[in-house]
């Protein structure tokens, strides 16, 4: 036999494996190696498979002199390159212990070889660290691992003419089909990889066009409006027949096929999806039967079926159907899955802003329950003291004490134009004036149109108590307080509460300790309470700023955009 002949006869041989190889590429432990993320059964169950491989190899060779011209030395080098040394060096010792069975002059340096041969692709792929071995690499080290085999041949094997007679005959055909066919073998694999990127990247612009827009949809959380918007954005993002969702006992939306028999509205019928909201696990529908359609004229065919999630527990279900013309695919699964998250995760991002409405709402109620008492006493002797001598004014004092009241009790946390929350202001300073006569002076300046602009309700009242309780009524001879409203660069809108009393000696926003009294406590509240609701519907930059000199007055000054009437009236509804 020629060199050529039996380079021909290996090359035929290295396809079949070739080939062979590809198919394991279909295999999940395999796609868990390629993505460096196998767990240890998923390592052992490549070093069966390659294993296996590099024995139908052996048995595949062609017998030479006692001796066998194969390409075992194909699954131990493409189990190091891919795996590590560990599966490396397992997979050259299952392969080799298997050659050394067949016996022949060469049996012993063959095991050592293949063994040695796995262990060297695996430190080559230990010293990439991670990095991918490119398939010039890998024909290098398939080369070198040949060469490496001949070498032991001739060492161990005896005689050693009938070696050497071998080695000349079988060292090129070997090294050059061998490495080429480890080469083309990391050519798939790199294939793969690039497929799967590119899969994936179109899985990830396709959820990121649907998050961007169902985000603003799904802000009031599951409902049947909002599911119906959803459902129909996905379908026209995705090639699926239909779209459902359900929550945990209807099914609030169904667009696309099947929708004159599949109504929303209806209780959930299937077993599959009471399977799917019950373990909370993926459910694949293979058939019209595990769908569950009675519709003999349905043209539904598979779904799958994924759990939307909120505080762990399932709130419904996403449901993507294929009709006669398409089965399901991997595709498919992955980018369910995936908006399965996305749907789970803004349903969470919207019971958690629930939260925080009723939390801030909790907060500014807990502090009205604490200043209303103090304030109704004061309100209610001043009231007493102009009954006898002045009972118009102490008329007008308990109309202006019920506005007060009513706009206080009046949703606290809704928005307001900022002329209604100037005219509480007023019910408020028309008591105090009333108290404290020549003492509290108060002056506008606010800007023609900034009244006609929504503001969060009671975020000027408890700034302008502040002011005058603790800036102007410890000074003897009182002062004034300045309400501003001026429109900055025609979009945000400037409201500002300046006195010129004492001032403040300590940072307003800081944690005010228990042993403090207790007006000053609760000032300290109202004015971490504004800046903490400007900031969770407006975000940064706006907020509230302090400016604050002893003995020369403070200013507050709050910020907020304008034109955003919708969005503010939506966070708070």
């Amino acid at each position: 036999m020629s060199h050529w002949h039996l380079l021909l006869a290996l090359a035929e041989r290295t396809a079949v494996l070739v080939v062979a190889a590809f198919l394991l590429t279909r295999i999940r432990a395999f796609r868990s190696i390629l993505h460096q993320r196998a767990t240890w059964q998923e390592k052992a169950v490549m070093v069966l498979l390659l294993s296996a491989l590099s024995i139908f190899a052996t048995y595949n060779g062609i017998w030479y002199q006692d001796a066998l011209a194969n390409s075992r030395v194909i699954g131990p080098v493409v189990a190091g390159l891919l795996a590590g040394p560990g599966v490396g060096l397992l997979t050259g010792i299952l392969s080799g212990l298997h050659r050394y069975t067949l016996g022949g002059f060469t049996d012993l340096a063959c095991t050592f070889s293949t063994i040695l041969e796995g262990a060297i692709a695996g430190l080559v792929s230990y010293y990439h660290r991670g990095r991918e071995v490119n398939w010039i690499t890998a024909l290098l080290v398939g080369f070198i691992a040949e060469w490496l085999q001949m070498g032991i041949i001739l060492l161990v094997a005896k005689p050693y003419e009938q070696a050497w007679a071998l080695v000349k005959m079988i060292s090129i055909p070997m090294s050059v089909v061998n490495s080429l066919g480890i080469g083309i073998f990391m050519i798939i694999i790199e294939m793969i990889r690039h497929e799967e990127e590119r899969i994936g990247a179109l899985h990830a612009q396709q959820t990121l066009r649907v998050a961007d827009k169902t985000l603003s949809l799904l802000r009031k959380g599951l409902t049947k409006e909002s599911a119906e918007k959803v459902a129909k954005e996905i379908l026209k993002s995705t090639r699926v027949a239909a779209v459902a969702i359900t929550d945990t006992e209807r099914v609030l939306a169904h667009v696309g096929s099947g929708s004159s028999h599949h109504i929303s509205g209806q209780p959930i019928s299937t077993r599959a999806t009471k399977e799917v909201l019950e373990k909370r696990e993926v459910k694949i529908a293979f058939s019209k039967e595990e769908i569950g359609c009675t519709e003999t004229d349905c043209s539904l065919r598979s779904a799958i079926i994924v759990p939307l999630l909120k505080r762990r527990e399932a709130a419904g279900v996403l449901k993507l159907y294929q009709d006669r013309s398409r089965r399901m695919s991997a595709i498919d699964l992955e980018l369910v899955r995936g908006l399965g998250m996305l749907i789970s995760t803004q349903l969470e991002l919207a019971e958690l802003e629930k939260q925080s409405r009723l939390l801030a709402d909790a907060e500014i109620k807990a502090l009205h329950a604490q200043i209303n008492p103090h304030f109704l006493f004061n309100a209610l002797n001043t009231i007493v003291s102009f009954i006898r001598f002045q009972p118009e004014k102490a008329r007008e004092l308990l109309i202006h004490l019920g506005e007060y009241f009513r706009r206080n009790l009046h949703d606290s946390g809704g928005f307001v134009t900022l002329a209604e929350e100037l005219e509480h202001i007023e019910a408020y300073l028309a008591i105090e004036r009333a108290r404290f006569g020549d003492k509290l002076r108060v002056q506008y300046e606010i800007e023609p149109g900034a009244e006609k602009y929504l503001v969060p309700g009671l975020i000027l009242q408890p700034i302008v108590e502040n002011a005058i309780k603790h800036g102007l009524l410890p000074k003897k001879e009182g002062g004034v307080v300045k309400i501003k409203a001026a429109l900055r660069q025609g979009s945000v809108l400037e409201l500002t509460v300046a006195d010129n009393g004492v001032g403040l000696k300590d940072d307003p926003f800081l944690a005010v300790p228990r042993r403090m009294e207790g007006r000053r406590r609760l000032s300290g509240i109202g004015l971490s309470n504004v800046r903490g609701r400007i900031q969770s519907i407006y975000g940064q930059p706006y907020g509230i700023t302090i400016d604050s000199q002893a003995g020369a007055g403070t200013t507050c000054t709050i910020t907020i955009p304008i034109g955003v009437k919708r969005y503010a009236e939506s966070v708070y509804r």
